[in-house]
């Protein structure tokens, strides 16, 4: 699309919410039951998309991606008659006689700007909760996975008038072009660079945002962990979707005293769970592209290489790969990884793990591997994170019970069942005062037992 039809499209979508036609919560059902049956419909060309562009197996594309956006989908359609009521709050004594109440309303015409390394679920799940809201959306998919940007576009251009819901494709020219559109609200994933462009020009409208952004998460292991299950349970988090995912651990911080047998053990889960040649096995994926692959591969230093390490040029596949004896002015510490490369760290305390993490930027996820409670609460009340897990990665997103979103550098704002109604709603505060009484201590002119009475009511 060029700068002339998106503007035709922002103004049809804004002329369509101004009617009021996406206001009734049977409308908003009705979408979200479309969306939902499409979803299962096409459920195997989406997972072939996936693949094609970015080597995921159909289970894992179900586990991570189909799945959780059904999800999210029937999450919300058993819970939005609850979160689109109205909530009542105490009246004080001042307002006598008046009912107070807080009223969800929709913002309007939404952006939602979504990344490459969970196409699907990244753009469908805010999409889920933006209808739910009453919005109308334009999504943007990333130009880096093509085939599952097309699946989108054809799916919702089968589901939905483009007065409602419609798909942008394209590259920089698309996002420029959108970027300067008065949206209602934008709801952008990516990274920190582009989430810095996004919200220099939503400024420009007094456009309120949410960034999904990364940076480096940490996982910490404490001296009292249980060094199998965690490197079961690190390696999956770490290497799923080949390392590509923003809540991955991007760095191991471990006691010294258990560095290496937690080292052993997570050779041993690697060759578990990928075998002893990951470059052939099937359920690997791969790097989104060749721009990607080179520079995830520039951050690997052979002289610390203590596992994997080998890659393939031809299939955008780099092995799960262990660094060992890894400082803060290594390569791989100096940007987000977001591919299978794990840098090992050591700390010599749990304190001085805390000042290590405390001393970054405040990452999307931080995850702690402990038996130690007090140890567990002190981590997750001093260190400042977006989200986590105690003895465990990744999963603290799998679920819409729970808002997921970013900290400081990490993003602002959240998503994921009602956190992500409330996202994309505004809440109208209202009184509704009665017209059979009216108190006249606050009009002029103004008497001394007007002010007594004044003084009662709000001291």
């Amino acid at each position: 699309m060029n700068d002339t039809e998106i503007r035709q499209l922002v103004n049809r979508q804004r002329e369509y919410f101004l009617s009021g036609a996406t206001l009734p919560l049977t409308a908003r059902l009705e979408a979200l039951k479309k969306l939902k049956s499409a979803v299962k419909r096409r459920e195997e060309q989406i997972h072939q998309a996936i693949q094609a562009d970015l080597g995921k197996s159909s289970f894992e594309s179900y586990m991570c991606e189909t799945g959780l956006t059904l999800s999210e989908i029937t999450y919300m359609e058993r819970h939005l008659r609850s979160f689109a009521r109205e909530k009542r709050v105490h009246t004080p004594l001042a307002q006598f006689h008046s009912r107070s109440f807080k009223k969800p309303s929709p913002y309007g015409v939404v952006l939602i700007m979504s990344p490459w390394n969970y196409p699907f679920l990244l753009t469908m799940e805010p999409l889920t909760d933006a209808l739910a809201a009453g919005n109308t959306v334009i999504l943007k998919p990333s130009a880096y996975s093509p085939h599952t940007s097309e699946v989108i576009r054809s799916l919702i251009e089968e589901c939905f008038d483009p007065s409602l819901a419609a798909t942008v494709t394209g590259g920089r020219a698309e996002n420029t072009c959108l970027l300067n559109e008065h949206f209602d609200y934008i709801f952008f994933t990516g990274s920190q660079a582009v989430g810095r462009q996004v919200m220099r020009k939503a400024s420009e409208h007094l456009t309120p945002v949410t960034l999904e952004l990364g940076g480096k998460s940490p996982c910490i292991v404490e001296k009292t962990a249980n060094l199998k299950l965690a490197a079961k349970r690190i390696v999956f988090g770490k290497f799923l979707n080949c390392g590509q995912t923003c809540v991955a651990p991007d760095y191991l911080l471990c006691d010294a005293a258990v560095r290496e047998p937690l080292i052993a053990e997570l050779k041993k889960q690697i060759q578990k769970q990928y075998g002893h040649e990951p470059l052939a096995n099937a359920h690997y994926g791969k790097i989104i592209n060749e721009k990607h692959f080179q520079r995830v591969c520039g951050l690997i230093d052979p002289s610390k290489v203590i596992h994997g390490g080998s890659f393939d040029p031809k299939t955008l596949r780099i092995e799960p790969t262990i660094l060992n004896d890894i400082t803060w002015e290594d390569a791989c510490m100096q940007e987000e990884i977001f591919g299978p490369v794990l840098p090992v760290l050591t700390c010599n305390s749990l304190e001085e793990a805390i000042q290590t993490v405390n001393s970054k930027a405040s990452p999307l996820a931080l995850y702690l591997f402990t038996s130690d409670k007090s140890a567990a609460r002190k981590v997750t009340s001093r260190c400042g994170f977006g989200g986590g897990c105690i003895n465990d990665t990744i999963i603290h997103l799998a679920t819409s019970e729970m808002g997921f979103g970013g900290f400081g550098e990490s993003g602002m704002g959240s998503y994921h069942g009602r956190d992500g109604f409330d996202t994309f709603s505004h809440y109208k505060s209202i009184v509704d005062k009665k017209t059979w009484l009216d108190l006249p201590m606050r009009y002029q002119p103004y008497r001394g037992l007007y002010g007594k009475l004044i003084r009662s009511f709000l001291k």
